[in-house]
């Protein structure tokens, strides 16, 4: 790993305060509605419960993952490579993510993980992806990540526009599980 503060985005739990936040990472956590549930029906739930599972919301904006997830979805300790292709068809980079899955949850009205970085990987820290429902049936995606400058490599010297694609992949992460509705 090429941080310390393994599991420090939680995802097993509801409140994330600032203060569980290691220093010098940046904080980010967002919540979007996906959808509601009505007259018992469950529906929106199992679909984006069973899509964060299997990475999806990575997935459906724009990564593939290596190897594939087995029929069960995420495994607590599996290690995978995460990659993006960025530009156009003509000047397309592929970044490759090195990972580890710190945390699984898989309750009745919460389930998502968290994987943190490996050495090669274009930052340092963790991201968690959590979908859980209400008591009226509303079915929400939270986004959480804990980020720094990968320690030395050249990673370090692009490290603003790291941000700069983090937040457009937000964007895109926010929405990876609304056409589930």
């Amino acid at each position: 790993m090429t941080y310390e503060h393994v599991g420090a985005t939680r995802p097993a739990d509801a409140d994330w305060p600032p203060a569980a936040v290691p220093a010098g990472y940046r904080r980010h956590e967002s919540t979007v509605l996906i959808g509601q549930d009505d007259d018992g029906e469950d529906a929106v739930w199992r679909a984006a419960s069973a899509a964060v599972l299997a990475w999806g919301v990575k997935t459906r904006s724009g990564f593939t993952v290596h190897p594939p997830s087995g029929p069960g979805g995420v495994r607590d300790g599996e290690e995978l490579w995460l990659h993006a292709a960025l530009g156009a068809r003509a000047a397309t980079v592929t970044v490759r993510e090195p990972v580890r899955v710190v945390a699984v949850v898989d309750t009745d009205d919460r389930r998502g993980f968290a994987y943190g970085t490996l050495r090669g990987h274009p930052v340092s820290g963790e991201e968690a992806f959590v979908v859980h429902r209400d008591p009226e049936g509303r079915v929400h995606l939270t986004l959480r990540s804990l980020t720094r400058p990968a320690p030395g490599g050249p990673w370090r010297l692009v490290f603003p526009a790291l941000l700069v694609a983090q937040r457009v992949y937000r964007r895109r992460y926010q929405q990876a599980l609304v056409s589930l509705r």
